[in-house]
């Protein structure tokens, strides 16, 4: 019953254009699921519910994931958080035992220094002004104050926390994150047989490089840049050029 919907995998949407949660639509509105189907639809990132309806917010491409998320892929660069997803923040200060970090969105994020894997009030994590954070976000919403924390629900760090000694902090676009967090992802396993790096992606649209010298790193860095308006093809001939030239 869902097939409707995936007809439009893959197609531009636009914001404004719906989706109806019946088999009867207008001309503007195309089915979604039977009238017994309405709550196994998940909708992702630039898709909202609104009783019988699904709303498009985001303009980019509908992607699909089984048995049955929806999900726009846009280009956007800026962030909006949201509860779940791993971020790099930058501590810019510190006010009592709360931490204020920069994650890029419309406000900073809170992080108590108890968010930290084995911190208690004598045994405090050694957090300074400027260090790179890589978290998680446990509250985010229009209505409250974003929240990290650097533990995941075991009270263990796995691998959250500080770090970027000697490397390279850059934005890019969130579709660019994403396509480097896919778990079959070309673009990341390609750039790693090219030049073996180190890579730290936040789902804000910050990437932390760090290779063997500063050259390698820059290099690794503008790759990134450039592969994010490029094809497959183009990217593969690019660094094909790059590995016969012994970089």
């Amino acid at each position: 019953m869902l097939s409707p919907l995936k007809d439009k995998v893959g197609s531009v949407l636009l914001p404004g254009d719906e989706f109806r949660l019946d088999t009867t639509s207008a001309a503007d509105t195309i089915p979604l699921a039977g009238p017994s189907e309405p709550d196994k639809v998940v909708c992702g990132p630039g898709l909202r519910r609104s009783g019988d309806r699904l709303l498009v917010y985001k303009s980019g491409i509908l992607r699909h994931k089984e048995p049955n998320m929806f999900w726009m892929d846009a280009q956007h660069k800026r962030y909006v958080p949201v509860k779940g997803e791993t971020v790099i923040g930058i501590v810019t200060s510190k006010s009592g035992d709360v931490f204020k970090v920069d994650v890029g969105g419309s406000e900073q994020a809170s992080l108590s220094y108890l968010a930290f894997e084995g911190s208690t009030k004598r045994n405090r994590p050694n957090v300074q002004v400027g260090d790179l954070l890589f978290a998680q976000l446990i509250v985010a919403n229009k209505d409250m104050e974003a929240e990290l924390a650097c533990v995941d629900s075991a009270g263990r760090a796995n691998g959250m926390g500080v770090f970027g000694a000697g490397g390279l902090l850059f934005r890019v676009s969130l579709g660019l994150v994403r396509r480097l967090l896919a778990p079959q992802s070309e673009l990341r396993s390609e750039l790693e047989q090219l030049f073996p790096c180190e890579l730290v992606a936040g789902m804000n649209g910050r990437l932390w490089v760090k290779s063997a010298g500063v050259q390698r790193t820059l290099i690794v860095a503008n790759l990134l840049e450039s592969c994010e308006n490029m094809t497959s093809a183009q990217r593969r001939k690019l660094f094909r050029k790059l590995a016969q030239g012994g970089l």
